[in-house]
């Protein structure tokens, strides 16, 4: 039998994790600092990936500790020489390189969108995404996930950034196109409420995905069919935008409905 001190080597340590993800994002993402930089590729990332893991800011991780470089010149950098658009494309790559081979034939995938309430000032700020009023602002830092649900584990298979501009529907979209290159069966697609809209029903209609997504109450009719007792499925006629930057041409879809009966 193993004894307390081999199985306590044999889990992954926070410092192991931080040199990781530090030596992985300086192996695939450089920077391109001049050889004269103050600071090398790797404080800039230590200093990022510290503060992603504390859900904090660079400024407060800077702040409070003795040993970090300057705030200031850590932004500087990271707005002057980091590629949000390339992080993300190298980061999905690194994320289904190796999970194809642990996903089944046949897989069940959720797509979830965060939104992070940001309070600062929206002018100096770029990649901010706007939507409707929470928690005091209408302005986010956001994203969107999918990820692969297997014996209860969690496959992340592609995370998207969110900025103005950017529609529940074109991200669907993009995460059937990352379905489509893996070689797995869909077996069924959970999606939060933030994709409950006509476009993103009708995608999901034309993949032929069984799904499972929250209804969300619009109008006296979706309510007083809520209200009914039973399981059914009904017809409903959901009015979308007819894109994602108009608010003044809308389309009217016919949509089928299964409404399970703890609905109510």
């Amino acid at each position: 039998m193993p004894s307390k001190q081999q199985q306590a080597d044999s889990k992954i340590h926070e410092d192991q994790l931080l040199n990781f993800l530090v030596n992985r994002l300086d192996e695939e993402v450089s920077l391109g600092l001049a050889n004269n930089a103050e600071l090398n590729a790797e404080d800039i990332y230590e200093v990022l990936v510290g503060a992603t893991a504390d859900g904090t800011s660079i400024s407060t991780l800077c702040n409070s500790s003795e040993d970090s470089p300057s705030a200031n010149a850590i932004l500087y950098h990271l707005r002057t020489k980091f590629e949000p658009e390339r992080l993300e494309r190298v980061a999905n790559a690194l994320l289904r390189r190796d999970i194809v081979e642990l996903l089944p034939e046949q897989v069940e995938v959720c797509a979830d969108l965060h939104l992070r309430p940001y309070y600062g000032d929206e002018d100096d700020t770029d990649g901010l995404y706007h939507s409707e009023a929470k928690r005091g602002t209408t302005a986010f830092h956001a994203y969107a996930t999918l990820y692969a649900r297997v014996k209860n584990k969690r496959y992340t298979l592609a995370v998207r950034r969110l900025e103005d501009g950017d529609t529940a529907s074109s991200v669907l979209a993009e995460f059937f196109g990352v379905l489509d290159g893996l070689e797995v069966e869909v077996k069924a697609v959970y999606l939060d409420r933030g994709f409950f809209d006509s476009k993103c029903l009708t995608l999901l209609q034309a993949h032929n995905y069984a799904y499972v997504m929250p209804i969300i109450r619009w109008g006296e009719t979706i309510q007083q069919e809520l209200s009914e007792g039973w399981s059914r499925v009904i017809q409903h006629d959901l009015t979308g935008k007819l894109d994602g930057h108009s608010r003044d041409r809308r389309v009217s879809r016919l949509h089928r409905l299964y409404i399970p009966e703890w609905t109510v």
